[in-house]
C-alpha cells in the first residue's frame, strides 16, 4: 500500500526533493522533522525507497465502522504506528520505546521534535524527550528534515486539499553516539534537541521562536477568544447607544409634536 499511496502522492502533488543522498540505504536513523501539516507524514514517505514509521494517535486504528476501519488500513499502509496518548507521561514513554523498537530493528524512525503542528508556520522550540532519548538510546544518527509549503496544501481543519508542489530538504545526518547511554541528562537532551532544531531552521528557512508550539497554541486561542469577547462587548455597547439614540429621538419626536399641539 505505501507504494501505491506514495505514487499517488508524486502523480498529484509532484513533490520536489533535496539531499536524497543523506538517507542511508539501509541501516537505522532518526528522521526528526518540522511539522506544518497532517500530510507531512504522508509526503516524507512518498519521496523515499525505504520504510519510515511515524507516531500515530491509537484512535486512528480503532474508530468503529467501514469508515474506522478504511482510515486504519491506510495509516497501517503509510507506516504510521499507534501509540495511546491517553496521559501525557505514558504517551511519551510509549513513543519512545516504540521508536527504539523500530531502530532496534535497523530501520527509519519519523519524529517531530516540536511535538505537535506549528500553528503559524513557525518553526518552535523542540521538546527534549523522544527525539534526543531514541538517539542516545541508541546510537543512531539524526537526519534534519525540512517540510517546505505542506501547510499551505492541507491548512489545520481543511479536508480537501490543494494541488500544489510541496518541497522536502533533507540535511545531513548528526551524530550524537558521543552522548550514547546519557539520555537521563537533561542537560544533554537539551543541547541534542536545540542543535537538531538548529538545522531543522537553516533548511526550511522558517523564523524560529523559542517558546513550545503548544504554549503558542494556547496564546493564540486566548487572544482569539479576547478578541471574541471584545467583539461581544463592542457589539452590545453599540445596539445599547444605537437604543439610547433611538429613545432621545423619540423623545425629540413626542416633544416636538406636543409643542406642535399647543399651538
Amino acid at each position: 500500500m505505501k507504494f501505491s499511496i506514495g505514487g499517488s502522492l508524486k502523480l498529484a502533488f509532484r513533490p520536489w526533493v533535496e539531499g536524497l543522498e543523506n538517507i542511508p540505504a539501509e541501516g537505522p536513523a532518526i528522521l526528526a522533522s518540522n511539522h506544518l501539516s497532517f500530510s507531512d507524514s504522508f509526503f516524507l514517505p512518498a519521496v523515499l525507497d525505504r520504510k519510515v514509521t511515524f507516531i500515530a494517535k491509537a484512535e486512528y486504528f480503532t474508530s468503529p465502522g467501514v469508515k474506522g476501519k478504511l482510515t486504519a488500513a491506510f495509516f497501517k499502509g503509510v507506516g504510521q504506528l499507534p501509540v495511546d496518548r491517553s496521559g501525557a507521561r505514558g504517551a511519551g514513554e510509549a513513543a519512545i520505546k516504540s521508536g527504539i523498537e523500530v531502530i532496534e530493528r535497523g530501520e527509519l524512525f519519523g519524529i517531530y521534535p516540536e511535538g505537535t503542528r506549528s500553528p503559524d508556520g513557525r518553526l518552535y522550540r523542540g521538546k527534549p524527550g523522544g527525539l534526543a532519548r531514541v538517539a542516545l538510546a541508541t546510537g543512531a544518527p539524526v537526519i534534519p528534515v525540512a517540510m517546505i509549503d505542506t501547510e499551505k496544501i492541507q491548512p489545520p481543519g481543511k479536508v480537501v486539499p490543494k494541488l500544489m508542489r510541496p518541497g522536502i530538504r533533507i540535511g545531513k545526518p548528526l551524530d550524537f553516539s558521543r552522548y550514547q547511554g546519557m539520555d537521563g541528562d537533561r542537560f544533554i537532551l537539551r543541547s541534542v534537541t536545540d542543535e537538531v532544531m538548529y538545522e531543522i531552521m537553516k533548511l526550511s528557512g522558517q523564523e524560529y521562536v523559542d517558546i513550545y508550539a503548544t504554549a503558542a497554541k494556547r496564546q493564540i486561542a486566548d487572544a482569539e477568544k479576547a478578541a471574541k469577547e471584545s467583539g461581544k462587548a463592542a457589539d452590545k455597547a453599540a445596539k445599547a447607544e444605537k437604543a439610547e439614540a433611538e429613545k432621545a429621538e423619540q423623545a425629540e419626536a413626542e416633544k416636538a409634536k406636543g409643542e406642535t399641539g399647543a399651538e
